[in-house]
């Protein structure tokens, strides 16, 4: 058995669609698509159409309930979110997918998918942990926290998603494991990234692959659908996110409250002074594997 997980589309289409082509060509068996299917990307239309027609088992992703709380203006978000140029990005996710018609999609998808076949190692699938969706596997994520996660939720093989990065560690005997992320990877290396398990003798193995792809056509697509003139200053931090595969918004955010300034071009402008000297460009090898 071959279980393909991927996670982190984020409105990708380019890169979607290369990891498919992987997909199919290795014959795989199950696909799981572990959450954070749009937002960050302008191609998010196009990425609920392409998966609709698959009918493939798919978790919440923090981004997915992002839009659906914007598009229904929920308390849980700050109110002042709605009126802050700074949220551009998300507004324009969210309009775009509200007139396609895809909110009640992705406000019915479940937290967590397991795969159990007999006799075999349980593997839990969720975008964070299945306590929430931004708890994500991750390196410092310490054994104690780990121990908690499999108290509450039995199973051998945890598999996350959401900090953009592939991880493998193991804690008392299970398996815990990061998908990295198809649309917005963040470990220096731009090529779409997903989880391949393979079930052999009831073992489960495991492979991190990384698929070139149009990586020009995604970046131009920021321009030609018109998503950086309107997305403001996040859109074009996650322009900035695609081009470097690195981590930009989460750190200019943190920069932010620790000085306790406001997000905007002109604090954008002396976060950038101080961060870009730690950016070089992200490795394009063609090979995939």
């Amino acid at each position: 058995m071959r279980l393909a997980i991927i996670a982190d589309i984020h409105g990708n289409i380019h890169a979607l669609d290369a990891v498919l082509h992987d997909i199919e060509a290795l014959g795989v068996d199950e696909v799981v698509v572990n959450g954070d299917l749009v937002n960050r990307n302008p191609n998010n239309v196009q990425v609920m159409e392409r998966l609709a027609g698959r009918n493939y088992p798919t978790t919440l992703g923090n981004h997915d309930d992002l839009v659906r709380l914007w598009v229904e203006r929920d308390p849980a978000l700050p109110a002042a979110w709605f009126d802050d140029p700074f949220w551009g990005a998300t507004d324009w996710s969210a309009r775009q997918l509200a007139d396609a018609g895809w909110i009640d999609a992705l406000r019915d998808l479940p937290m967590t998918y397991r795969v159990a076949p007999p006799g075999a190692p349980t593997v839990l699938i969720s975008h964070g942990s299945p306590r929430h969706y931004r708890e994500g596997y991750s390196w410092y994520l310490t054994n104690e926290v780990i121990e908690e996660i499999v108290t509450a939720y039995p199973a051998d093989v945890l598999v996350g998603s959401h900090i953009h990065r592939p991880v493998e560690r193991r804690c008392n005997g299970h398996v815990i494991l990061n998908t990295g992320a198809v649309g917005a990877p963040f470990n220096s290396d731009a090529r779409a990234q997903y989880l391949l398990l393979t079930l052999t003798n009831n073992l489960w193995n495991w492979e991190f692959r990384a698929v070139p792809y149009d990586y020009e056509a995604a970046l131009a697509a920021f321009e030609e659908m018109g998503y950086l003139a309107e997305g403001d200053l996040s859109a074009f931090i996650f322009y900035e996110e695609l081009r470097y595969a690195r981590a930009i918004y989460a750190p200019y955010w943190s920069w932010s409250e620790s000085n306790d300034l406001p997000m905007n071009w002109t604090t954008w402008s002396e976060f950038y002074r101080e961060f870009q000297p730690t950016l070089a460009p992200p490795h394009r090898a063609s090979q995939t594997h």
